[in-house]
């Protein structure tokens, strides 16, 4: 007769955020004040260049998307794993490897698709650029919708 096989033991399962949010204004409300200002200029400025985007909450953070998600807004309060890796708010857009970026304004370190810049204070420039940024990432939004064609 065999002898009984231990059951397996469930690992914990490692939380990789340290919060939990159901509506934007929730996530809106946890922000440390620093963070809150540079993230309500953001959303203004998607919400007011893209107008029939869509806001909507993915790994706790707002994303924006017509067809396809284009961009996020993620401050470094909203942790990804046990600690902060950056300061400020990280604005980032889901199909930066398209994006023409000439002067290197956005970073990918080891990624291959998403393109982010980190904010700890936000300039006229900056607004000009990321408008740019918002006005071909919706543009490419609008292709990639578009059927093949036979």
């Amino acid at each position: 007769m065999k002898p009984a096989r231990k059951p397996k033991t469930a690992k914990p399962k490692f939380k990789m955020q340290n919060v939990k949010f159901n509506t934007v204004d929730e996530f809106l409300d946890f922000l440390p004040d620093d963070e809150l200002k540079i993230t309500k200029v953001l959303r203004s400025l998607i919400l007011d260049t893209l107008p029939n985007a869509t806001e909507y909450l993915a790994y706790n953070v707002p994303y924006y998307k017509i067809n396809k998600s284009i961009c996020f807004i993620w401050p470094a309060s909203i942790l990804w794993g046990k600690q902060k890796t950056y300061e400020g708010v990280r604005f980032g857009f889901t199909y930066g490897n398209l994006l023409r970026d000439e002067s290197k304004y956005l970073s990918k370190q080891t990624r291959k698709q998403v393109y982010w810049h980190d904010y700890t204070r936000i300039t006229q420039d900056d607004l000009d650029i990321i408008k740019s940024f918002l006005f071909e990432a919706a543009e490419i939004d609008r292709e990639m919708k578009r059927p093949a064609k036979k």
